[in-house]
């Protein structure tokens, strides 16, 4: 146990006792404990494993390179369709953590060799993103706009991505594409 972590576990949750014993599971299978992006956080020399979050409605064991496990039991979860590596296994009820506790350190276990193993995710390439109408439309008729978007990093493309394609009415996309053209020029970020 790492003590900078243990405010974490300390902290007023819903899930107190819960996370706990997800804890104990996971420093039974002999990984480092680590705080990163405010939450426990295991790894093996120094590689990510698995990280411990809560939300309001459930809490979750996360596997950076769960989409690489090999899920027998069914039990990972794919937070939302944009996610590519990590995969969840959620929890509601301290019950639940002792019914698949061999279940976790079955995954935890393999999750390290995946690690040892060098495997990678194999992540979509930018060109896979399907840009809604009104945006490509746009890319089309202006060489300057095309040329900054390409200049952008993935991650940056990805943003206006998902900003473009949330919208169902055709209406809003273009609204959305429009107010950010600008900002494309200027080579930002959807959030900068």
């Amino acid at each position: 146990m790492n003590p900078k972590v243990d405010f974490y576990f300390n902290k007023a949750s819903n899930w107190q006792e819960e996370t706990r014993k997800l804890r104990s599971i996971v420093l039974d299978c002999g990984l480092a404990e680590e705080l990163k992006w405010g939450c426990p956080c295991y790894t093996f020399d120094n590689n990510n494993i698995v990280l411990i979050h809560v939300f309001k409605k459930y809490f979750a064991l996360l596997f950076f390179k769960g989409a690489l496990l090999n899920d027998a039991h069914h039990v990972l979860i794919q937070q939302t369709e944009n996610v590519q590596a990590a995969r969840q296994v959620r929890f509601t009820n301290i019950q639940e953590i002792v019914e698949k506790e061999t279940i976790l350190k079955t995954y935890i276990f393999e999750a390290i060799e995946v690690e040892n193993a060098g495997l990678k995710v194999e992540f979509k390439k930018n060109t896979e993103l399907a840009f809604p109408e009104e945006f490509r439309h746009r890319l089309d008729k202006n060489a300057a706009l095309k040329t900054a978007f390409e200049a952008l990093t993935p991650g940056r493309q990805r943003a206006y991505h998902l900003y473009f394609s949330q919208p169902k009415q055709p209406k809003t996309r273009e609204a959305r594409v429009e107010k950010c053209i600008e900002q494309i020029l200027n080579r930002k970020g959807l959030n900068d």
